[in-house]
């Protein structure tokens, strides 16, 4: 029994879903949202607040400016796009705290929450604890 509890914290360790990530963001956490999909995708909607960091583009020298002490939030299309994991992979080799969001942005809008871009979807919206 013991296993099987270490895989399951593994795993919410390195992954969250929308809400998770829509209460983190609401309680002004420490994550920076980072949208692997390419400029295109992420002009079209992405999560409100979201950075475009396509995982092509990832290396050292884009990822220089980055706050090391956050943690970072990768998601793509969804759960047909491996955009996030391959993402999430490359952030964590420059040495990057990351989590990957389960079901991208096609569960972030299916679960309510609104989207920004040129094709923004409304939903909820995030209200900081600032």
């Amino acid at each position: 029994m013991n296993e099987q509890i270490a895989h399951y914290q593994r795993k919410l360790a390195y992954e969250m879903d929308s809400a998770d990530l829509f209460q983190a963001l609401e309680q002004s956490e420490a994550v920076v949202v980072l949208d692997t999909r390419k400029k295109f995708a992420y002009d079209e909607a992405h999560i409100p607040g979201a950075m475009s960091l396509p995982h092509r583009e990832m290396d050292e020298a884009n990822t220089q400016h980055l706050d090391r002490n956050k943690t970072y939030v990768c998601y793509c299309d969804g759960i047909g796009c491996n955009g996030s994991t391959n993402g999430a992979l490359k952030m964590a080799q420059l040495g990057f705290k990351v989590k990957e969001l389960i079901g991208g942005i096609d569960w972030w809008k299916r679960d309510g929450y609104a989207t920004e871009g040129a094709q923004a979807t409304e939903g909820a919206v995030i209200q900081c604890a600032c």
